[in-house]
């Protein structure tokens, strides 16, 4: 039996200086034996992946659990020095992990907000009968666009890989590390030994090391990932939030150029009908020619209105067609259908659409996963104070005593590789991820107070809006349409000519763009209360 205590001084990558020492070997053997097995030490142990295609780190993550080399390339020599019985196999052997790929950056699951599409203002001559519905009966309910959208958008399709490719990262941080085989021969002479120049045996070794994880990082890792894929399912189920508020944006959009197109051919209906009256008067020499004049000029202008606002609904009509990802050659032949005007209260207290949105509000919830798995990166960074134990087992040592005309004995040895946390005792990554805690922790308090001013202004616009379209139906179309209707019957009469009635007739016009703009407001107003408050209250 034989006994041998190996020390090496290793650096380990700008830290500093730590201390491998081998414990115990015992050999047993026929004869008296020596067995080296390799000495191992690994600057970083295995830990969660942080390269994703669009994501990035989850919320939450520290950046304590990259699996990196000092010099980052994966292929530095686990073994202190060079040698005999001194593995020079790569870090990137004895780690599992995941890389990032050349050229991946950092993702993000924010979702660019698309603003309102301008449309022309052009009235009509009357206010149409019962409620405000616009576009073809077969066509797409709002409903209808938002199933699309969850089903065929682009952007939400490829952001939803990341869920699959968090379950990789689940399964990357819950592999073990690899044992290494490792084989030598040592005492190899020049020539051969002889008694006037006699040396130790030949000796052949093959040795198995195997890591420990005797401080249960693995475990932890696996715990930190699963944290970070429930945040990073968060994160998406708030994409579609944001997704589903550009589609609000974009289907009142083209509701409100679907309206608008109507008002103006109903314009146009009216003009028409005007200036076939005058001719036939003018015909009769009744009249003079300049109010004919007029209201060829007008017919006109009406004409140009119809050709702008038929360009507005296929512009914005393209527009959803893209976030509905359906094909550009079907795209301006899609159609919706919406009652633009909705004159319902409120359907709760401020206060408690508040409660709702924070216990809805996807971000918020991705946030608290955030913090969730900050913490469990505080967790993970103190396992990772020490480092794996390394069980070194030589089945077979082989000393080679044919040149004294010896029998050949074989023998094994057991050894331990352990690394002593005198000064690195990972005290950087556990301070920068308590650190990284409070930071969340801010966050965290910050978006909560974001999330109820949201809250706030969504339901001030909707009631300030819905109170504009009320007052604009109660008080100022009625008296609006009073004057042009009286307008309409002094020239009937004969005491004006038709160019008042126009002037009246203008004036109702703006009166009625601003009731089609009210409407739009508080339609708008609606959609955004659902967005605010996370939680679709009202269609």
């Amino acid at each position: 039996m034989s006994q041998r205590i190996g020390i090496e001084n290793t650096w380990r990558g700008r830290i500093g200086p730590a201390f491998l020492i081998g414990a115990v070997v015992v050999a047993t053997s026929a004869t008296a034996v020596r067995a080296q097995g390799p000495q191992v030490d690994v600057d970083n142990p295995p830990g969660v992946s942080i390269g994703r295609s669009r994501l990035g780190p989850a919320l939450g993550a520290a950046g304590t659990s990259a699996i990196q080399d000092s010099s980052g390339l994966g292929d530095a020599p686990i073994g202190g020095r060079a040698g005999p019985s001194v593995s020079r196999a790569p870090m990137s052997g004895v780690n599992p992990q995941r890389r990032r790929a050349p050229g991946e950056g950092a993702p993000n699951f924010k979702v660019p907000s698309l603003p309102e599409a301008t449309i022309p203002a052009y009235g009509e001559l009357d206010l149409p009968e019962g409620g405000v519905h616009v576009g073809a009966k077969d066509g797409y309910t709002l409903d209808d666009t938002i199933n699309i959208l969850i089903q065929q958008n682009l952007g939400l399709l490829a952001m939803k890989f990341e869920i699959p490719m968090a379950d990789a990262d689940i399964l990357t941080a819950s592999l073990r590390a690899n044992p290494i085989f490792y084989a030598d021969t040592q005492l190899v002479p020049y020539g051969r030994y002889t008694r006037e120049r006699p040396g130790g045996q030949t000796q052949y070794d093959v040795n198995i090391t195997h890591p420990l994880d005797v401080n249960g990082k693995r475990k932890a890792r696996t715990a930190t990932a699963q944290v970070a894929k429930r945040a990073i399912e968060a994160q998406f189920q708030d994409a579609v939030r944001q997704q589903i508020d550009n589609l609000y944006t974009v289907f009142i959009d083209v509701a409100a150029a679907e309206l608008t197109r109507e008002f103006s051919l109903k314009y146009l209906e009216g003009i028409t009908r005007l200036l076939r009256v005058n001719e036939d008067l003018l015909e009769k020499k009744q009249i003079p020619e300049d109010p004919v004049f007029a209201l060829r000029a007008q017919l006109e202008q009406a004409q140009l209105q119809v050709r702008e606002t038929t360009q507005a609904v296929n512009r914005t009509t393209r527009r959803l067609s893209q976030l509905l990802n359906i094909p550009r050659e079907q795209a301006t032949a899609i159609r919706i259908r919406d009652n633009l005007r909705d004159d319902r209260e409120l359907p709760s207290t401020e206060d408690q659409l508040i409660a709702t949105a924070m216990d809805s509000r996807s971000d918020l919830i991705a946030t608290r996963l955030g913090l969730e798995r900050a913490k469990s990166d505080v967790s993970l960074a103190k396992r990772e104070r020490l480092s794996d134990l390394y069980l070194l087992y030589q089945p077979y040592t082989l000393q080679d005593n044919r040149p004294f005309g010896l029998k050949s004995p074989t023998s094994w040895a057991l050894g331990l590789t352990a690394p002593l946390p005198i000064y690195n005792r990972n005290q950087g990554n556990i301070a920068r991820a308590k650190i990284n805690v409070n930071q969340t922790e801010v966050e965290l308090a910050l978006l909560e107070r974001q999330v109820q001013d949201e809250v706030s202004d969504a339901v001030h616009e909707f009631e300030l809006s819905r109170e504009a379209m009320l007052e604009s139906e109660r008080e100022i179309l009625p008296a609006s349409r009073r004057v042009r209707d009286a307008a309409y019957r002094r020239w009937q009469g004969g005491e004006t000519n038709v160019l008042a009635y126009l002037d009246a007739q203008r004036d109702f016009n703006e009166r009625v763009r601003d009731y089609r703009d009210a409407i739009v407001r508080h339609r708008r107003a609606v959609l955004d209360l659902n967005t605010a408050v996370g939680v679709r209250l009202l269609p």
